[in-house]
């Protein structure tokens, strides 16, 4: 086992980055696209970092009732109450829509389906469980899944989130290095970038919160998680909506905070 000191959450995200980056650098400096082989190879390795340093972690610091309360969490549906069931579903479409008619309200067109997209469930159906596998699993299984526990014994739950946030973007930059992946289409330093960056911390703060209310259910934050990247990859949103997305995002955060409470995110104890 290793000391309390040892499995806390600094040493998780030296992990996470590591297992991540020691992939993701290398094709970066290949010059390849996404697509070109090995980089797949390598871009699928690095997103199961978070997942293996949050498990490997888990099994050596943690007893074995440790190591079931980690799965249940995983695996309970039932720590989720129906109604928290609808939050985790409706929030992500919700805030969207609010930014898609604040730009329409403004004189922008508001987003469109993406043309890979406009065929129906065919081509939806194969993404939707595509990006649960190969993005919200693998990575919750680390942050919420191991991180947020032990941030939360140090500090209160808001600034847990902030903390979790910033690792959370940073652990990005890489990809915007990869010629093809979407965060190379945002552009490093532009202002897609900064929007796509900023937005992870209010998302962050809301999977906290959730998390939180669910018998720190790592499920809930993996059905949030794919809310965020299912709906953010089958709009088009304009530049505008973008910003003003980011502003909603934050709103609601600071809602949860204002009527929750920063120390747990809950009214036990907030």
């Amino acid at each position: 086992m290793l000391s309390s000191k040892r499995s806390g959450p600094w040493l998780f995200f030296a992990l996470a980055y590591g297992l991540s980056w020691v992939f993701w650098i290398p094709a970066a400096l290949s010059g390849l696209k996404f697509d070109e082989p090995p980089v797949p190879i390598l871009i699928a390795l690095g997103g199961i970092g978070p997942m293996v340093a949050g498990i490997a972690l888990t099994y050596l610091t943690q007893d074995r009732e440790g190591w079931r309360d980690y799965w249940r969490r995983v695996a309970d549906f039932k720590r989720i109450s129906p109604g928290w069931y609808a939050v985790i579903l409706l929030t992500v479409p919700v805030l969207t829509a609010l930014a898609v008619l604040l730009d329409i309200l403004s004189g922008g067109r508001g987003a469109h389906l993406e043309a890979r997209f406009q065929s129906g469930l065919v081509s939806i159906l194969p993404f939707a469980i595509f990006t649960l596998f190969f993005g919200p699993l693998p990575e919750e299984l680390g942050w919420r899944g191991y991180a947020l526990d032990r941030l939360q014994e140090r500090y209160e739950a808001l600034v847990s989130s902030l903390v979790l946030g910033t690792a959370w973007a940073l652990w990005h930059l890489p990809l915007f290095f990869i010629r093809g992946t979407y965060q190379n289409s945002l552009g490093l330093g532009s202002l897609e970038f900064w929007l796509y960056m900023a937005g992870i911390i209010p998302e962050s703060i809301l999977m906290t919160w959730i998390y939180n209310h669910n018998q720190r259910s790592t499920l809930s934050a993996v059905l949030f998680h794919f809310m965020i990247n299912f709906i953010g990859e089958l709009f088009a949103l304009t530049e505008r909506a973008d910003f003003y997305q980011v502003v909603v995002w934050a709103m609601a955060a600071i809602a949860v905070i204002a009527i929750w409470g920063p120390k747990t995110l809950t009214r036990e104890g907030g």
